[in-house]
């Protein structure tokens, strides 16, 4: 009787604890539940005040209204890529303006940089000045020239001056925009890059020519664009 006794209070006992832990773990659950999803809302705070800050720094909006973490973390990745591949002529900033410009418009980043690389012939120099043609220099980081820039400047739906042709992200900006239209036009990128090189006109004579699209300057962006594998 006695033995019975102590049996059933020693499974009480046993009990009262079982659900104390069950409780306990419960508990630690809901506060880790409660600290990843505080962390989360950090984290998301950290990247939209860092993108405000490059929108302020920069002087142009990245046009939209909220950017997540791994966006963010894509973008910082991105720029660390053609950072170290341009052996630090294309810097951080210019590497997260054009990766975003570039998301937006759904556009592979690495697109856009490879073809400013050789746009610029490597060097990546917003003040660079192409050499003279019978429709006069192109100008800055992405080649514009005078009488195309305002056109897919009022499209980017930004202000034109000639002295923003040389600024890194008005380039950058043109740059995208342009790829993007062009795109859109062929929906293929041979012709969209060797329209933008040669023109909408130029491509017309050169596929008349050579029967293809596909020139030495898409291949090479295209190649090289293949490289940069996120």
């Amino acid at each position: 009787m006695i033995t019975a006794i102590v049996l059933t209070l020693v499974l009480a006992i046993i009990l009262v604890q079982f659900h104390f832990f069950n409780e306990q773990v419960a508990d630690a659950k809901t506060t880790v539940g409660e600290l990843d999803q505080k962390s989360s809302q950090n984290d998301q705070i950290k990247t939209q005040t860092a993108i405000t800050r490059l929108e302020k720094e920069t002087g142009y909006s990245l046009g939209t209204q909220s950017v997540s973490v791994e966006e963010w973390k894509q973008a910082k990745a991105y720029s660390e890529q053609f950072y170290n591949d341009s052996e630090g002529k294309f810097n951080k900033k210019w590497g997260l303006f054009l990766t975003y410009q570039s998301m937006k418009a759904d556009i592979d980043p690495a697109i856009a940089y490879e073809l400013l690389k050789v746009e610029t012939g490597n060097t990546f120099d917003p003040e660079l000045i192409g050499p003279e043609t019978k429709y006069g220099h192109a100008y800055g980081m992405a080649q514009f020239m005078k009488n195309t820039a305002p056109w897919i400047a009022d499209m980017a739906g930004i202000d034109y001056s000639e002295e923003k042709l040389f600024d890194p992200y008005f380039s950058i900006t043109l740059s995208v925009t342009y790829l993007d239209y062009l795109y859109d036009k062929y929906d293929n990128w041979d012709e969209a890059l060797t329209a933008y090189n040669r023109g909408i006109g130029g491509l017309k004579t050169y596929v008349a020519n050579e029967g293809t699209p596909k020139s030495g300057y898409s291949d090479e962006i295209q190649e090289m664009a293949s490289n940069h594998d996120m």
